[in-house]
């Protein structure tokens, strides 16, 4: 997609190699999204990759637009973008807080950024101090985590040429080549003000069209429920297959903090991949608990629940009457409410996307864009879904 990515050798390149990182290859970008759209099967690995190659087409363009940036800080850079999600656990997003109940994979990221750091003698320290936004030149945070960062250029990307969506392409050439920064801050010169459009409107597309899918949230809600009653059937001493890293999890009681991480909860978190996962649905398929059973071979043999959205939160009463009409056995896990949100710019904001004009003057792109729909992307639109089994859906 980016073509050729070259590596020199160097820290880069040893970490690329390290266990920690290789393990990327088996946790999935997209999750569960396969279902819907089978070609979306890359990985974290490719991603970070692919992030860590943009990172370094931006630093060239503001080097030589005469911003100073040291050798030492460009390969810091680098790092903390080729490693901002190696904190991921199985099936990425749709597991979060599932398996380490409380802890955002960024905290486990940063975790496992200082170990690799104790590993290569410090080296890491400049590229941790970038990750967390604790030095000097914040621009170089903003082009790991913010909202014009390398991380969502590639993912946009990516996800978009993996699913087939045409929705998700951007201008990631021309938006690179617009950088600059103003103040320590990094904004995009005016004359990529129309590639930045279009990179806020794609991120909405995308999440409704891919990330937000309903058929999506069916089966990662369908996942969680599916880890939930295993939890459930082993803490009540009732016999199931269990990984004995998940099983540990599992045992645990209460959330665990990110600033103190047990070092047996890492040790065990990054033995953890889908493929893990994967396994225990094709055991549990088979469970002698009826509900468990159910859901996994839903899942594995994509029989996903059917899920229906609105704008308004699903009255209780109705989904209790849905419950009670079904004939399920703990009907609770296979009809349920939720909701999803999309906010594909956060104008206004703490950090919103500046556009430089040539006299220097910077402004908020909700304000410097014409189109009036920008400013309108700033407000999260919320929607509310209900998931039932097709079945239920029928007696309704």
């Amino acid at each position: 997609m980016h073509g050729f990515i070259e590596v020199p050798k160097g820290i880069l390149l040893d970490l690329i190699d390290s266990d920690i990182f290789q393990r990327l290859r088996r946790i999935r970008q997209l999750a569960l999204t396969s279902l819907v759209y089978p070609g979306a099967i890359h990985s974290r690995f490719n991603h970070a990759l692919g992030a860590a190659y943009l990172m370094q087409q931006a630093l060239e363009t503001l080097s030589g637009k005469g911003i100073d940036i040291s050798p030492e800080e460009k390969e810091a850079a680098q790092i903390a973008i080729l490693l901002h999600d190696i904190g991921h656990g199985p099936f990425s997003h749709a597991l979060e807080n599932v398996i380490i109940p409380g802890l955002p994979h960024e905290s486990m990221s940063r975790c496992l950024m200082q170990r690799l750091n104790q590993q290569y003698h410090g080296k890491l320290s400049m590229a941790i101090d970038i990750f967390e936004d604790r030095y000097p030149k914040r621009f170089l945070h903003q082009l790991v985590s913010g909202q014009l960062d390398m991380d969502r250029m590639d993912y946009l990307m990516r996800d978009s040429f993996f699913t087939g969506v045409a929705e998700g392409i951007v201008g990631t050439d021309r938006i690179i080549k617009t950088l600059n920064v103003s103040g320590n801050t990094l904004v995009v010169e005016q004359k990529g003000i129309y590639s930045v459009e279009k990179f806020v409107i794609a991120r909405r597309l995308m999440y409704w069209q891919v990330y937000l899918h309903k058929a999506v949230t069916a089966a990662e809600y369908m996942l969680v429920h599916i880890l939930k009653r295993a939890k459930e059937l082993l803490r009540s001493g009732r016999p199931v297959w269990m990984n004995p890293n998940l099983e540990w999890f599992f045992r645990q009681d209460g959330q665990m903090s990110g600033d103190n991480i047990p070092e047996e909860a890492v040790n065990r978190f990054i033995q953890l991949d889908d493929e893990d996962i994967l396994y225990a649905l094709k055991q549990w398929q088979f469970s002698e608990d009826s509900t468990l059973a159910n859901l996994c071979q839903g899942l594995l043999h994509r029989k996903l629940l059917k899920i229906r959205l609105q704008d308004q939160a699903f009255e209780e009463a109705e989904v209790e009457k849905l419950r009670a009409i079904s004939g399920l056995e703990n009907a609770d896990y296979f009809i349920f409410t939720g909701s999803v949100s999309n906010l594909a710019y956060l104008g206004n904001q703490k950090e919103p996307i500046l556009i430089q004009y040539k006299d220097g003057g910077v402004t908020d792109l909700a304000q410097a864009s014409d189109m009036h729909n920008i400013e309108a992307l700033s407000l999260s639109v919320k929607k509310y879904f209900l998931c039932a089994p097709a079945s239920v859906f029928h007696k309704i």
